[in-house]
């Protein structure tokens, strides 16, 4: 038996739907719409953490190379334990949380904001293993469950929209169209992005990675020629010099924040950070799910505390190595499209992940411009979730329309759940339907507008 028969039959892959190959191009195809985080992780938590006797370089390269790990050992637990196509790698969003508000903001020291990262993830642990994320989850209406994939499409078109410029800041309306023909690079962008298009409606195997190879090599190619500016095309330029891999002084840290704590400020900022992860990776997981027809005829992901437990394994890994929350990522939808259906897409990105140890300066190259097209292809294909929903219903139609539309105005899918499942219950009481609804989903919606409540009174984080 070769290791192609070895593989399909650990990952059970022809029952799936798949095959090696797949798998393999999927895995690729993930990974490079997920990279980018390599160098954006650093870039915003380098903000926040300072080392002594240690440049701003040389910590950048060793937060890039905690992210690096911690996402392959989420990604590696979320391949071999749940069998899944999803990849894991600290949170966007969660990072920002850690380094502006916490750390910046509250004046917590970075260790102790690792420890209440290391502590979120450690509950996580606890509460996956007694069934309790699962529980909760299943819980969320149904219209939410059903709409969450598209509003995570939504979300993924506006960002790619922003990084190609197609809309930008507007003081009138917020946003407005951007202008594209003024910058060689955006246009280079939404060429690439129209052949990406073009070559996934002749349903070409490999279309997103081909799209944003052909993109940067084109654009790798210009800026050789003098046409572009050698800034214009590099996703961080000069942000990480020869690879530095001693990452002691930040492995561990957060046990000398354990001994930091202000236990009443700790315990919010370890609340805020169990929160947003919670609804974000159950966001994820459901829409990601939804978009490769894993959910069941409840909408609910067979077997979920498996891929909950690979993500709270990550979230542990990633404080003890030194970076922020790690979560599942919506760009795994773009493997997923590629036709993953296994944890044998999970173990390619994992891999590669590794690999990028060696080749950070070459991923670091990817121009965002390039590695955002996957977004929006991706963003455009997950709508069609919305032919799932009931919009005859007033119940379904209010919870699915705010669970779309709040994910990307709000830029957050903790938001977005939120909305969708406080809509729900109220609108079925509205119209009479009041018996139809569980009462565990009272309790969620009553303690998620709690929570709003609180925050916006400055009571909570």
């Amino acid at each position: 038996m070769g290791l192609s028969d070895r593989l399909a039959a650990r990952f059970d892959v022809e029952s799936h739907g798949s095959d090696v190959r797949t798998e393999l191009v999927a895995g690729l195809t993930t990974f490079l719409a997920m990279s980018y985080i390599i160098v954006v992780n650093p870039a915003i938590l380098s903000e926040a953490i300072q080392i002594e006797g240690y440049g701003p370089g040389e910590v950048f390269q060793m937060i890039a190379i905690a992210t690096i790990l911690s996402a392959a050992i989420g990604t590696a637990v979320m391949a071999l334990y749940a069998n899944r196509p999803f990849g894991l790698a600290p949170g966007l969003g969660l990072n920002a949380f850690f380094a502006y508000t916490v750390v910046l903001g509250l004046g917590v020291p970075w260790q102790t904001a690792l420890a209440a990262v290391f502590v979120e993830g450690v509950l996580f642990m606890v509460l996956t293993a007694v069934g309790a994320r699962e529980y909760v989850i299943r819980l969320f209406p149904e219209p939410v469950k059903r709409s969450v994939g598209a509003g995570i499409g939504l979300f993924l078109l506006f960002i790619g929209f922003q990084e190609l410029q197609i809309v930008v800041p507007d003081d009138a309306t917020l946003v407005t169209l951007g202008g594209i023909f003024g910058n060689p690079w955006a246009i280079l962008g939404v060429l690439g992005l129209a052949f990406t298009f073009g070559l996934w409606a002749r349903g070409i195997t490999g279309s997103i990675v081909l799209g944003i190879l052909t993109t940067s090599l084109v654009g790798w190619g210009l800026t050789f020629a003098g046409v572009f500016d050698r800034g214009t095309v590099t996703a961080a330029p000069g942000a990480l010099p020869a690879p530095q891999y001693d990452i002691t002084p930040l492995a561990g840290a957060f046990v000398d924040g354990l001994g930091q704590i202000d236990p009443l400020t700790f315990v919010l900022v370890v609340f805020t950070f169990f929160f947003v992860d919670f609804f974000d990776t159950a966001g994820t997981l459901i829409g990601v799910s939804q978009f490769g027809d894993f959910l069941d005829d409840d909408g609910d992901l067979p077997d979920m505390d498996r891929p909950l437990m690979a993500d709270a394994v990550g979230t542990t890994a990633g404080a003890v190595l030194g970076t922020s929350t790690v979560t599942t990522y919506i760009e795994s939808s773009t493997g997923v499209e590629e036709g993953g259906r296994t944890g044998l897409t999970a173990l390619v990105v994992a891999l590669l992940f590794v690999a990028s140890l060696v080749l950070i300066p070459v991923v670091a190259a990817i121009p965002a411009y390039a590695s955002f097209i996957a977004l929006i292809v991706v963003g455009v294909m997950m709508l069609q979730g919305l032919v799932e929903v009931d919009w005859s219903d007033p119940a379904w139609a209010v919870s699915a329309g705010l669970t779309v539309t709040v994910m990307p105005f709000a830029y957050s899918i903790a938001d977005g759940l939120a909305a969708g499942i406080v809509a729900y219950p109220l609108i079925k009481l509205a119209i009479g339907e009041a018996r139809d609804v569980d009462p565990g989903q009272y309790v969620i919606a009553a303690l998620l507008a709690a929570y709003y409540v609180l925050q916006t009174r400055g009571v909570i984080l």
